[in-house]
């Protein structure tokens, strides 16, 4: 099946960086203006699980990939109810795409959900620039705006420092994944979690619960759960007072705790170690991780920005390392002593990417059977 979906490769776009810096090329998705700060993700497929990762919200995220769009979307591969970045950076976009499950063009798909896009671009140019220069903001426009005009409106972007943004991605009210009748009930703590996450969970014997951002302990433990889970999200953790407090309590009751990517951080902050922002941060699908604990490493699918001190997770006497990055070395994952807590920065539920680190979900529920 091969499907033709629009004619708009005349229309001109321009990305602007924030230290000045400005390329040019076609317009893809929606006509019109956005703003975020710009990263890169080197991930080969996956571009539509990207998008809908909500860790992403508040950022233009460029593919490495030469071509995208030509598999088109299909609904079965949304990691949240629409995509959640703010912009879109490619090479070579396809406007056809052939496979036979796919139910959209990923043009439509990106014109349906307000997603400004830029095509035609040098990205191997663009991504070794700000992986050199380090993670900024940036403005995509395809309107009729001088340059005079952008540079205002990118002066409008909030800078991701200090930035919370959990609040906007998660849930407003609770509600139920998994079978009801499962021998296991795990509270989940939205800071912006993706749905395979949630999958992983459930066919593991566990019944969730989705609870929002700012739920209190008390509201959650209410509910019996045999343990806490603390989602993957966007935004400076720093900034999330509220879920650092209910880390804490969880952990002051040694009730069994598993963080991923954000929640990971929020742990550590829990544990009185510090996150910072990174250069450029960790967005792909291929990071190799240590196990500390076991000796084996691991290939990983990584998204994250910021992360959390490895120097002060080896001074602490109440944490202690046991997944590295191989690539450079940061903190890739930790134990609380003496607790029932562990997280990872990865995501260990992989999608897109390989499946190596699927196990955490099983050392998860072994913690209820102990």
């Amino acid at each position: 099946m091969s499907q033709k979906t629009f004619d708009q490769s005349q229309k001109k776009a321009v990305l602007l960086l924030a230290d000045g810096s400005r390329f040019e090329g076609i317009a893809i998705g929606k006509i019109g203006t956005t703003g975020g700060e710009i990263c890169f993700n080197t991930g080969m497929t996956g571009y539509q699980e990207i998008y809908t990762d909500p860790s992403y919200y508040g950022q233009i995220v460029v593919n490495t990939t030469s071509h995208i769009g030509n598999y088109g979307v299909e609904d079965d591969e949304q990691e949240s109810d629409s995509p959640k970045i703010r912009g879109l950076v490619v090479n070579t976009f396809s406007q056809d795409f052939s496979r036979p499950t796919g139910t959209d063009s990923l043009q439509n798909y990106l014109d349906k959900n307000n997603i400004v896009g830029i095509a035609e671009l040098d990205t191997r140019l663009l991504v070794r620039y700000i992986r050199n220069k380090g993670a900024m903001n940036a403005i995509i426009s395809s309107e009729d705006l001088s340059d005079e005009e952008l540079a205002q409106k990118l002066a409008e972007v909030p800078d991701m420092n200090g930035l919370e943004l959990s609040s906007f991605v998660s849930t407003k009210e609770p509600y139920f994944v998994g079978d009801e009748n499962a021998p296991y009930k795990v509270a989940v703590l939205d800071l912006g979690v993706k749905t395979s996450i949630l999958k992983h969970l459930s066919t593991r014997g566990a019944y969730l619960k989705v609870f929002p951002a700012k739920t209190s302990f008390e509201e959650m433990k209410a509910w019996g759960p045999n343990g806490y889970f603390l989602s993957n999200g966007p935004g400076d953790p720093s900034s999330m007072e509220y879920a650092v407090n209910t880390a804490k309590e969880i952990m002051a009751g040694n009730h069994p705790l598993f963080g991923i990517c954000l929640g990971h951080q929020i742990i550590s902050l829990a544990c009185g170690v510090p996150t910072f922002k990174m250069h450029n941060g960790h967005r792909g699908l291929n990071h190799p991780v240590k196990n500390m604990v076991s000796g084996k490493s691991e290939v990983t699918s990584q998204n994250h920005g910021f992360a959390v001190s490895r120097e002060d997770v080896e001074k602490s006497d109440l944490v202690e390392l046991t997944h590295v990055n191989l690539n450079d070395d940061t903190c890739a994952g930790i134990a609380v002593k003496g607790k029932k807590t562990f997280s990872v920065q990865y995501h260990p539920e992989s999608s897109p990417g390989p499946h190596d680190s699927r196990y955490l979900f099983d050392q998860f529920i072994d913690l209820f059977k102990s």
